[in-house]
């Protein structure tokens, strides 16, 4: 029996009346003719229905005690299926179960056969996603608002081993758990002219409302993740429809489709920029009037506005939330332009992701002031403000070069800046922002990264799950630094023997899974060894696929030499419009066709790239690896989840001094890490050096075999010319330093080879890297936010536990 919010126990009968009832009364279908969709769908809605309890409850508690809000503004929630994570926040797994068989339908296959919402890319929208679990788990009264993409980011599939685009289609079935808010619709306008303070736009949408309750761990508190759906302000223009233009009468229904379609479209051409700023603007300017207006149906002095709500700016994308809360603030409810800019600036903080300059958005001030023409007057006014109050440097300042730095703009705009791993935001104060650093010391902070144990090891690794519940308790999954206490069961032998066959169930299972679907076998037994991220230069898959070759050619020379099995894993998209990237992934799969098919190797080496990478696939692959790949170019990463994720199901990591390895290996003993490259501080000073990349690689006879290797097509052998570029690249464009740090990168392969080769040391090592990983909980991040950041306390606190 569990218990949920709704103040009463939840048995296995009243589940089974409630599927029972959804899949008759929501779904009109006898349970004789009913399918795997219409089952999950029944369960799906009777799950959803013990969240609405804890949801108007989280509600109603925090209007009646007047507690601050916080509104997390994201362009991405990779939230990935939601059935099996409500069950378990909610303690209905063990129910479900009961119910599924009852009634004669498999719930692991009702589980797979939700598809994940298509509503993010990568760590950004994942890390989004974890912070929402958790400010539900901690009691944080908090809001999550995004776009309700309809196709979301790309599919994914390999045609002739390269990659292939083509819509998501997650939207084509039902959602069960969202609802329609129709009356909680702004409009939203472009272009026009500014006069005077007095915008006149000449496009408008209507960004329409649907919500998602996020449950939090035991079900004490819900908050809600609201997405947004452009909607025409008139459907179509019925004159010109019967005059026979139909194209031109459905325009503003193709506007406000477009909008909401795609997630990060290809901004390479002047439309797609367009598109994106649009996108951007839709999002922020919709968030931005539903908070007011809530703000104002409790309060009626609005330059209370930070007292009671806190907006954070996860990345530049919503870094147009500072003119527009201005704007709203002085041109819609009368404020005066300093009292306005001083309550935006007090009421925002903005989330630094990177260091890369590519990445820190800047739009055209043409382009700014074409599409949002009153935002561009703000802007100016802000950067005029900035330059007047501090006496900067002529260098520093929002609009340089015809260009709107939405960086320098987020960073001006915001009480408090963060990183997100001790390393990245020591970089952010030295390198993006050292300038505004020093103008404003403090606003600067680090809030390093987590992610949610409730999907990453509980609902992902039950065999792990499982075994460390019957070790130390349960306590862990609601404070994972109780995992402290596995740490003396590191040196027991009869543990570590069953914290292997933990592992094994997961490799296993993904071994079959890689059979079923991609038709290659491979041996359980072997190292699995994975990279799984969005596909970039920096992240440096290609080191890996370099190394990979390498390793397959000294096998083949020298087969008895004590190889460790390998099987090396590959997962992740590149932007559509990512030339390198997408021969990167090129090279990867015809690496695999040649590699995989090789009989001197055999089952000692296979490569493993999937399509499709996403949440559902990163539960499979996780818990499965025994080595984490961590090895972009020090001082690029900002921080990584996946690299927490993998030491918290029990993989050993090799990686470079970058981003929040740096504390994963001061947390799990660098004796327990597979070090190897450059730091930050020698990446720099090596890249002085312009024969840097020649230079390695004429002292590495490995990266001279595997260079030649590819270039004269051994991996391409219809088309031997295909990877001249690349290769080209490696030696005189190497700005990412994978030759000088190739060979350290191959011996830290052979370190990981050697420990393989003895199961009890390496599992004494992997269990630490469990025992070691509570700080990289989401919950603790979420702490450093409420208390350094927004000043938030927990709704929940003084309340009894209801589970």
């Amino acid at each position: 029996m569990s218990m949920t919010k709704d103040a009463r126990p939840v048995n296995d009968a009243e589940l089974k009346q409630a599927v029972e009832q959804h899949l008759i009364y929501t779904l009109g279908k006898d349970a004789r003719h009913a399918s795997v969709y219409d089952w999950r769908m029944a369960l799906s809605y009777a799950i959803r229905d013990r969240i609405v309890g804890p949801w108007f409850h989280a509600t109603r508690r925090t209007y009646e005690g007047q507690r601050k809000r916080v509104y997390y503004l994201s362009m991405e929630f990779l939230i990935g299926r939601m059935l099996e994570d409500a069950m378990i926040n909610l303690g209905l797994l063990e129910a479900s179960e009961s119910v599924a068989k009852s009634l004669g339908f498999d719930l692991r296959q009702i589980i797979e056969d939700e598809p994940d919402a298509a509503l993010g890319n990568g760590g950004l929208g994942r890390l989004a996603a974890c912070f929402l679990e958790s400010l539900s788990s901690l009691g944080c009264p908090a809001h999550g608002y995004g776009i309700r993409y309809e196709h979301g980011l790309f599919r994914q599939r390999f045609e002739g081993g390269q990659q292939v685009e083509t819509p998501e289609d997650w939207l084509t079935q039902a959602h069960p758990w969202e609802f329609a808010r129709p009356e909680s619709a702004y409009e939203i306008g472009f272009k026009g002219e500014a006069v005077n303070g007095d915008w006149h736009p000449s496009e408008s949408v209507i960004a329409s409302a649907y919500d998602m309750p996020v449950i939090g761990w035991q079900g004490r508190w819900a908050n809600t993740l609201r997405m947004w759906s452009a909607k025409p302000t008139t459907l179509f223009d019925l004159e010109r429809f019967n005059s026979g233009d139909y194209a031109a009468a459905a325009e503003p229904e193709a506007l406000a489709r477009t909008l909401s379609r795609v997630l990060y479209p290809d901004d390479t051409t002047y439309q797609g920029k367009e598109l994106r700023l649009k996108q951007e603007f839709f999002l922020t300017s919709a968030a931005l009037q539903d908070i007011l207006r809530r703000y104002l149906s409790e309060y009626d002095d609005l330059t209370k506005l930070p007292q009671k709500v806190a907006i954070q700016m996860n990345d530049t994308h919503p870094a147009i939330a500072g003119p527009e809360l201005i704007r709203l603030l002085t041109d819609k409810h009368g404020l005066e332009w300093g009292v306005a800019q001083d309550i935006a600036r007090a009421t925002l903080g903005y989330t630094n992701h990177t260091l890369l300059p590519e990445a820190l958005e800047r739009w055209s001030t043409w382009l700014m002031g074409n599409i949002l023409p009153r935002h561009m007057q703000i802007i100016e006014r802000i950067d005029d403000d900035h330059r007047r109050a501090t006496k900067r440097p002529a260098h520093v300042g929002i609009v340089r070069n015809n260009e709107v730095q939405m960086g320098e703009l987020a960073f001006i705009m915001s009480h408090k800046v963060n990183g997100v791993s001790a390393l990245h935001s020591d970089l952010v104060k030295k390198t993006v922002f050292h300038d505004l650093n020093e103008l404003h010391p403090g606003r600067i902070i680090n809030q390093t990264n987590g992610v949610t144990p409730r999907r990453w090891l509980k609902l992902a690794n039950p065999p792990l799950a499982g075994l460390i519940s019957d070790t130390i308790g349960d306590g862990w999954i609601g404070d994972l630094d109780q995992l402290k206490a596995l740490e003396p069961h590191a040196n027991d032998k009869a543990f570590r023997k069953d914290f292997r066959a933990a592992k094994r169930t997961n490799k296993v299972a993904l071994s079959n899974w890689v059979g079923e679907t991609m038709g290659v076998q491979i041996n359980p037994n072997a190292m699995f060894d994975v990279q799984i991220k969005r596909i970039h230069e920096y992240k440096r898959q290609h080191l890996n696929i370099f190394e990979t070759i390498a390793l397959w050619h000294n096998m083949r020379e020298n087969p008895d030499a004590g190889w460790a099995p390998r099987v090396k894993v590959f997962g992740g998209k590149s932007a559509p419009g990512y030339a390198v990237a997408k021969e990167i992934i090129h090279l990867i799969n015809d690496v695999a066709q040649v590699i995989n098919n090789d009989p001197v190797t055999g089952d000692m080496l296979k490569v493993i790239y999937p399509p499709n990478y996403n949440v559902s696939m990163a539960e499979r692959l996780i818990p499965a690896a025994d080595l984490s790949e961590q090895i972009s170019t020090a001082g690029k990463e900002a921080s990584g989840t996946g690299n927490m994720k993998f030491t918290m199901n029990g993989a050993l990591t090799i990686g470079t001094l970058d981003g929040a390895n740096v504390e994963i290996r001061e947390h799990v003993g660098a004796e327990n890490f597979f070090l190897f490259g450059l730091t930050a501080d020698e990446v720099i000073k090596r890249r002085r050096n312009v024969r840097h990349a020649r230079d390695a690689i004429e002292a590495s006879q490995n990266m001279q075999h595997v260079l030649q290797l590819i270039v004269e097509g051994r991996f391409s052998p219809t088309d031997p010319d295909r990877y001249h570029g690349l290769v080209d690249r490696a030696w005189n464009h190497d700005h990412y330093l994978v030759a000088a740090d190739f060979e350290g990168y191959y011996t830290a392969q052979r370190a990981a080879d050697k420990l393989y080769l003895d199961p009890e040391a390496w599992s004494e090592q992997a269990v630490l890297n469990v025992a070691r990983s509570g700080f990289f909980s989401s919950d603790r991040t979420i702490r450093g936010y409420m208390a350094d950041i927004w000043g938030t306390e927990s709704a929940l606190d003084g309340e009894e536990d209801a589970a």
